[in-house]
C-alpha cells in the first residue's frame, strides 16, 4: 500500500503545486466529494421516507413525523462540532474512512425497522438520530479540502465539493420513489408493502430507500482507506479553541446559518410542508414529485457560484442572497401561500420555495469564499471556522422541522416561522454588510 502520510506540503509554492500537490489534491477532492454525496443522502433519507410511513400503516401523527425529520439535524449539528476538530488530530484518511463506515448503521437499521410494521416510534427516533452521522461529516470534509488547495483555488474547490455533496439531498428525495418501486436482490431484502394515494393502490418496497446505500458506502470506505493521505497540519483540541475568541467566528456563524441553515432546514421540511399545507385537497400533489427540486437547484447554484465568488468576492453575493431571502419569505406570508384555500396557488408556492433554494445555493458558495479570506492569517483557523460554522448551520433541519411542525400543529400554519425568518435574515445581512461588504469594511471579502 502507498505511503499514507505526507511530511512536506507547500501548496502555495507554485512549483510544488504543479509537480506534486495538484494531483493529490484533486484525487482527494474526488473521493471525498463522492463520500460527501452519500453523507448528505443518508442524512436526508428520512425526509423522503417519512412521507410514506403513514401510507404503509405506521400510525404516526403530524408532530411525530416532523420529529423524525428533525432528529438527523440535531445529531448532524452536534456531530459537526466534533468533526470540526478531527482533521488536525486524526488526518483525512482516517476520518473519511471511519465516518463512511458509521453510516452503515442507520441505513441497515432503518431498512429492517421499516420491514416490521410493529416497530415502535422510539426505534425510528433513534435511527433517525443515527442518520445524523452523515450530517456531521461536512465539518471535517470541508476543512480537509481547504488545506489541500492553495487560496486561489479554494472558492472553486470548496464550491465543487459542497455543491456536488449537496446533490445528496436531491439524490435521497429523487431516487427514493424509483428505488422503492421494485424488489432488490430477488426479494431477499424483504416483502413489499401496499400504499394508497389519491384512490390508487400499488406495491412498494420502502426498505430499499435505506438499503440501497449500503454497497456504495462500502466501496467509498475502501477507496478512502487505500487512496487518501494525511498531510502535516496538526493541532490539539485545546489549540483549536482559539477560533472562539475571534468575533468574526460568531459573525460568520450567523451568516452561514442564514445560507446553509436555510438550505438544510428547508430541504428536510419541504416534503412534509407540502404534505401538511396542500395534502388535504382533492388530487393533492405527491410531495416527492417536487421536493427534490429545491435541493437540486440549491446544489447546482452552489457549484456554479463558487468560481463567480472567486472573481467578484463572496461578500457582495452573500449580501444579495440575504436581501433576496428576506423578500421571498415576506411574499410567502403576504401572498397566503402557507394558508391556501385551493390548489390553484400551489405552483406559486413551489416556485417561490425553489427561488429560496436558488438563493441559498449562491449564499452557500459565497460564504465559503468569504471565510478563508477573513481568516487568511491562519489556514488552520480558517479550516476550523469552516467546520464550526457548518456545524451550527447543520442544526437547520432540527430547528426548521420542530418549529414548523409545532406551529402547524398549534396555530394551523407556518406563517410565524417565516415571519421570524425574515427578521433573522435582516440581522445576518446587516452583519455581512457592516463587516465584510461596505466601503471601509473591517474584513472585505
Amino acid at each position: 500500500m502507498p505511503e499514507v502520510n505526507i511530511n512536506d506540503w507547500r501548496v502555495e509554492d507554485e512549483i510544488f503545486w504543479k509537480k506534486t500537490g495538484k494531483k493529490i489534491a484533486w484525487r482527494t477532492l474526488t473521493i471525498t466529494t463522492f463520500a460527501l454525496i452519500l453523507s448528505f443522502a443518508t442524512w436526508f433519507m428520512m425526509s423522503a421516507i417519512v412521507v410514506r410511513l403513514p401510507q404503509i400503516g405506521f400510525k404516526f401523527g403530524t408532530m411525530e413525523l416532523f420529529w423524525l425529520t428533525a432528529m438527523p439535524g440535531l445529531a448532524g449539528g452536534t456531530l459537526r462540532i466534533i468533526h470540526t476538530f478531527l482533521i488536525p488530530i486524526f488526518g483525512t484518511r482516517n476520518v473519511i474512512t471511519f465516518s463512511t463506515v458509521l453510516k452503515l448503521i442507520p441505513c441497515i437499521g432503518l431498512g429492517f425497522a421499516i420491514l416490521n410494521p410493529q416497530t415502535p416510534f422510539w426505534i425510528f427516533l433513534l435511527l433517525s438520530l443515527s442518520a445524523g452521522f452523515g450530517g456531521g461529516d461536512f465539518s471535517s470534509f470541508m476543512p480537509s479540502t481547504s488545506i489541500f488547495f492553495p487560496k486561489r483555488f479554494q472558492g472553486t474547490a470548496l464550491g465543487i465539493q459542497a455543491g456536488i455533496g449537496n446533490f445528496g439531498v436531491s439524490l435521497a428525495q429523487f431516487v427514493t420513489p424509483w428505488v422503492i418501486s421494485f424488489s432488490l436482490l430477488g426479494g431477499s431484502l424483504g416483502v413489499s408493502q401496499v400504499i394508497s394515494f389519491n384512490q390508487e393502490s400499488k406495491n412498494v418496497w420502502l426498505q430499499n430507500a435505506a438499503f440501497w446505500y449500503v454497497p456504495l458506502l462500502i466501496v467509498v470506505a475502501l477507496l478512502a482507506w487505500f487512496y487518501l493521505k494525511r498531510i502535516p497540519i496538526k493541532a490539539s483540541f485545546k489549540e483549536q479553541l482559539d477560533i472562539f475568541s475571534n468575533k468574526h467566528t460568531w459573525f460568520c456563524t450567523i451568516i452561514y446559518v442564514m445560507t446553509f441553515g436555510s438550505f438544510s432546514g428547508f430541504s428536510a421540511s419541504f416534503p412534509l410542508l407540502i404534505k401538511t399545507v396542500y395534502g388535504n385537497f382533492p388530487d393533492a400533489p405527491d410531495p416527492l414529485t417536487y421536493a427534490f427540486l429545491g435541493p437540486l437547484i440549491g446544489s447546482i447554484m452552489r457549484v456554479a457560484a463558487g468560481p463567480i465568488s472567486d472573481k467578484t468576492g463572496g461578500a457582495i453575493l452573500t449580501h444579495i442572497t440575504g436581501i433576496g431571502l428576506f423578500i421571498s419569505v415576506v411574499i410567502m406570508v403576504l401572498a397566503g401561500l402557507l394558508t391556501p384555500e385551493s390548489l390553484e396557488v400551489f405552483p406559486y408556492f413551489v416556485a417561490l420555495m425553489l427561488f429560496i433554494f436558488f438563493l441559498t445555493g449562491i449564499g452557500n458558495a459565497s460564504t465559503f469564499r468569504q471565510f478563508p479570506i477573513i481568516f487568511s492569517h491562519s489556514p488552520r483557523q480558517a479550516a476550523g471556522v469552516l467546520g464550526w460554522t457548518a456545524a451550527v448551520a447543520a442544526y437547520g433541519p432540527f430547528i426548521f422541522s420542530i418549529l414548523i411542525g409545532w406551529l402547524i400543529s398549534s396555530t394551523g400554519s407556518a406563517n410565524y416561522f417565516f415571519i421570524g425568518s425574515a427578521f433573522f435574515y435582516l440581522i445576518a445581512t446587516f452583519i455581512n454588510w457592516k463587516y465584510y461588504t461596505r466601503k471601509g469594511a473591517e474584513k472585505p471579502s
